[in-house]
């Protein structure tokens, strides 16, 4: 059997969390701290597999209407991952980064997560994007306000913005796009992510929520991207006749 061939780079809406928990009768806090599992799961696994970036929604500009409990908690977790994971990071050779307004995360958080950047800058494995009070509509807002901005300066004129003069203005403007993004507990929709990096990109639902996901979902994912034909809105070339 042909050995699968791994994305470039994978992107995770990782839901779930608050259903896996009221089915078992507890808290959906408790979720939360049960994902934390998956992820650190994932993310070893990709970066064996040497992909370049694996991308995960880790909390959303929507996620702050949410309960103050449960938001806090998500912040403490969050916190608590950037402190307990640095060895596990610099071990496997990822560097982390983040996508998002995260000017509007608790000072403690965005401390911890510059701290974390910071330490594995020189890593040149596997990039571990955090999106981070992240929205793909609010990223958009605010890549046009600073084209703007600078229209406004006399940098460039308006008839010279394209496709890639939005692209450099992104939150992370060297962020290939994700081959392949994954939502997990059977959802269909992409609720805001990446939404300018995705318009090609392959998409797999499975009816598994975060908390439970594992090494084997994850490799199913990849299998079924295996079995896609990916024409980019061209034709599949065929091949010359003998």
């Amino acid at each position: 059997m042909t050995e699968a061939v791994w994305p470039r780079h994978i992107a995770v809406i990782m839901d779930g969390n608050g259903r896996w928990a009221k089915t078992r009768k507890l808290a959906r806090t408790r979720g939360h701290a049960e994902g934390v599992e998956s992820v650190r799961t994932v993310t070893r696994t990709c970066a064996r597999q040497k992909i370049d970036q694996l991308t995960l929604y880790a909390f959303s500009e929507e996620n702050w209407k949410r309960p103050k409990r449960e938001v806090a908690v998500l912040m403490r977790l969050l916190r608590r991952f950037l402190v307990g994971e640095r060895d596990e990071i610099m071990e496997n050779n990822i560097r982390l980064a983040s996508v998002g307004r995260i000017h509007r995360l608790p000072d403690d958080v965005r401390r911890e997560l510059e701290i974390t950047r910071e330490l594995s800058a020189n890593n040149d494995g596997m990039v571990l994007n955090l999106a981070l009070s992240y929205g793909g509509r609010q990223e958009i807002v605010d890549a046009v306000q600073r084209i703007a901005q600078r229209v406004l300066a006399g940098e460039f004129d308006p008839e010279d913005i394209d496709e890639d003069t939005i692209t450099a203005h992104l939150y992370q403007p060297d962020m290939p796009p994700p081959d392949l993004l994954i939502r997990t507990a059977g959802e269909m929709r992409v609720s805001n992510f990446l939404l300018w990096q995705i318009s090609y990109t392959e998409l797999h639902v499975t009816p598994t929520c975060w908390p439970e996901f594992r090494e084997e979902h994850l490799e199913a994912a990849v299998a079924e991207y295996n079995r896609r034909v990916r024409k980019f809105g061209g034709l599949v070339k065929k091949s010359a006749p003998r």
